[in-house]
This record gives structure tokens, C-alpha cells and sequence, in this order.
């Protein structure tokens, strides 16, 4: 054993010897810190392949583009016997520039319906970043003090048309989360073809997605002000009748946690141009919190009851001849909440109308 043991040793410094003669691999070898970059980067590079007969990857290196959003929600609120009121405040309008590097785009919209902080209390954030595989929707939104009733109905013979687009400032609603999707035919369907207008679809492709998503809602109104108002339109017996008994449940905060899955397909209508069309349905579980006695404990109030179906639409138009671009896209949610004494639905989104150029050359 010792004999072995001294020959591989030997066999060895005579192989790292001719090694040091012939300048072999083993002494060239790349630093471990840096083949683990090397690794990391292929792994990313995986993200955005392509199949360039279907999609034309992106030849520039940055990109300047202005953009005007425009943000829409609408919350109803319904009880058991049919009686809904729907509140809606004044769409948002903004203007602003960005800025891209690669896969990373940045900037900033002005409100231009509220600048000088006219409605101070009123926050979005919406953020979506896409890749040829997965895609991410980023969104936080407080509601500010321009909601209107747009709409109630408390049955056939009650006529509520008066209080109808009434200002009401006793509404406060938020909603923060995320949903995450995978693309499977990432290859040949491109996503920010559409979205991000960072690579051009050539010839028309669909794939199926998944995704998951996790959000927190929370809703609070004042029913004294809302029922003074209702009282002073509509007449105090329609008040009590109708807002006290059937629609008081006080705040509610719930978390929501689902998965989804869905289509989407890329029309390639003409020449650089695309129509782009997807919609995502979404098995949500809702957790009520705050008032609960176990609130924390997932298990203890669990309740098949509790699951809804949500949604997720996105839509987008586009002309891309990879130097300059122009179009409009929108990304609509939906969310559903119900109880056995009263539902509600939320709807949000945003349509994006935007013109860009490309520049520095790869």
C-alpha cells in the first residue's frame, strides 16, 4: 500500500512537472470565483434566448421613451339581498419620461390632475418587469379623497338616481402585492415584445402561463357620513332601511393568496406590428384578519368558503421597427371577496399610451 500510495505521488509531480513544460489547462484554469460568475451568467442569459425565426432579439443598448397612464378602480360592495353601491374616483392622468438600460427601465409620471398636492392622500405604485420566461407585477395603491358614488341600486322600486356621481370622501381603500408568472413557450413568444418593447415579434405565437400571487386588501368607509348622505338624496326611510341594517360590517382587511393560469397570444397583423392579448384566471384564498381570534392561524379558519376566482387581463398594440417604437397597452385586475352576509369586487388597472426610440448600438 505504501509502494501504491508513493507511485501516484510520484505519477503526479511528474504530471504537474510536464504541466509546468507545456503550459497545460491544469495551471490555466479560470479562478473559481470566476467560473461561478461565468456559471451565474449563462444562467441568466438562459432568460432571454429566443427563437429568432419567431422573435427578433433587442440591438441597442439604451432607450428613452414618454409615456401618459392613465389608472382606473372601481369598488362595489353587495349584500345578500341584492343591494349594491359602487364607488369610483376620478381617473388618474400622468406624463412622464423614462429611461432603459438592457432589461432595467426607469422613471417618473406626474399627475397632472393633481399637482400642487391637491389630493395628497392618493398613492400608486405599479411596476411590471418582464422577461422572455418570467414576468412580475409589483403594485401598491391608497385610495384619496376623490371617490364618487357612481352607482346604487336598492331594487326596482327604489329610484337612487339622484345620489348618483355624488362625491363621497368617507372611502378608504389599499391594496399591495405581487403576482408572478412563468412563460413556457418562451422561445418563441415574447412577452416584452409587447409590454417592454425590447425585442420584436416576427411571426405570430401563443403560450400557456402559471403564476402565483399574494395580496393584502383593506377596506374601511364611514357609514355615519355615508348614511347622512344617502339621507339627505334619498330620503332618511331609505337610509335606515338600506344602509343600517344591510350594509354595515365595518373595516375589512384580508389577505389573499392564489395561483393562476392562463394564455396569452402574440398577432403579428402586419408588418412591425403586433396585437397582444392574454388573460389569467386566478384560485384565490381569502384570510380575513384584524378582528379574528386567530387571525394568524391559517388552518384553525380555514373554510373552503373562502376561495373566489380573480383575473388578470393584459392587453397591448405595438409598432416596432427596433429604432423607434409607438403604442398602447393595458393590464386590468380583478378581485373578489364574499361573505354570507355581504360581497365585494374590486377592479383596477391602467391603460398606457407611450412613443420611444432605441440608441447605442450593440
Amino acid at each position: 500500500m505504501i509502494k501504491a500510495v508513493a507511485f501516484l505521488l510520484m505519477l503526479s509531480n511528474t504530471v504537474v512537472c510536464m504541466g509546468d513544460e507545456n503550459d497545460s489547462t491544469t495551471t490555466n484554469r479560470k479562478p473559481f470565483f470566476k467560473r461561478v460568475a461565468n456559471t451565474l451568467y449563462s444562467f441568466v442569459q438562459d432568460f432571454s434566448r429566443v427563437d429568432t425565426s419567431f422573435i427578433e432579439p433587442q440591438h441597442y443598448n439604451y432607450a428613452l421613451m414618454l409615456q401618459n397612464t392613465n389608472t382606473y378602480e372601481v369598488y362595489r360592495i353587495s349584500t345578500n339581498q341584492g343591494n349594491t353601491i359602487t364607488f369610483a374616483p376620478e381617473p388618474s392622468v400622468k406624463l412622464g419620461p423614462y429611461f432603459g438600460w438592457r432589461w432595467i427601465f426607469l422613471g417618473y409620471t406626474f399627475d397632472l390632475k393633481h399637482i400642487g398636492g391637491k389630493n395628497s392622500t392618493k398613492r400608486e405604485l405599479d411596476i411590471s418587469l418582464y422577461s422572455s420566461q418570467i414576468g412580475v407585477d409589483l403594485f401598491y395603491r391608497k385610495t384619496g379623497n376623490d371617490y364618487k358614488i357612481r352607482e346604487m341600486f336598492f331594487g326596482n322600486d327604489v329610484d337612487t338616481s339622484p345620489i348618483k356621481n355624488t362625491p363621497y370622501n368617507g372611502i378608504n381603500v389599499s391594496i399591495t402585492g405581487f403576482n408572478l408568472y412563468y412563460i413556457f413557450n418562451h422561445r418563441q413568444f415574447s412577452y416584452p415584445a409587447a409590454f417592454s418593447q425590447s425585442t420584436v415579434q416576427r411571426r405570430s405565437c401563443g403560450s400557456p402561463m402559471v403564476g402565483v400571487g399574494y395580496t393584502v386588501h383593506s377596506l374601511s368607509i364611514d357609514w355615519d357620513k355615508l348614511n347622512s348622505l344617502v339621507s339627505g338624496k334619498l330620503g332618511s326611510d331609505i337610509a335606515s332601511e338600506y344602509i343600517d341594517q344591510n350594509l354595515t360590517f365595518g373595516k375589512i382587511r384580508y389577505k389573499d393568496i392564489s395561483v393562476s393560469g392562463g394564455y396569452a397570444y402574440n398577432w403579428v397583423f402586419a408588418h412591425n406590428w403586433l396585437f397582444c392579448a392574454s388573460a389569467s384566471f386566478a384560485l384565490g384564498y381569502k384570510q380575513t384578519t384584524g378582528d379574528q381570534a386567530h387571525k394568524d392561524d391559517f388552518f384553525r379558519d380555514f373554510s373552503i368558503r373562502n376561495f373566489n376566482i380573480d383575473g388578470v387581463g393584459r392587453f397591448g398594440v405595438v409598432w416596432n421597427n427596433t429604432k423607434w417604437y409607438f403604442g398602447a397597452n393595458t393590464i386590468l385586475h380583478s378581485y373578489n371577496y364574499r361573505k354570507a352576509q355581504f360581497s365585494t369586487n374590486n377592479f383596477f388597472g391602467s391603460v398606457n399610451l407611450y412613443i420611444g426610440f432605441n440608441f447605442d448600438r450593440k
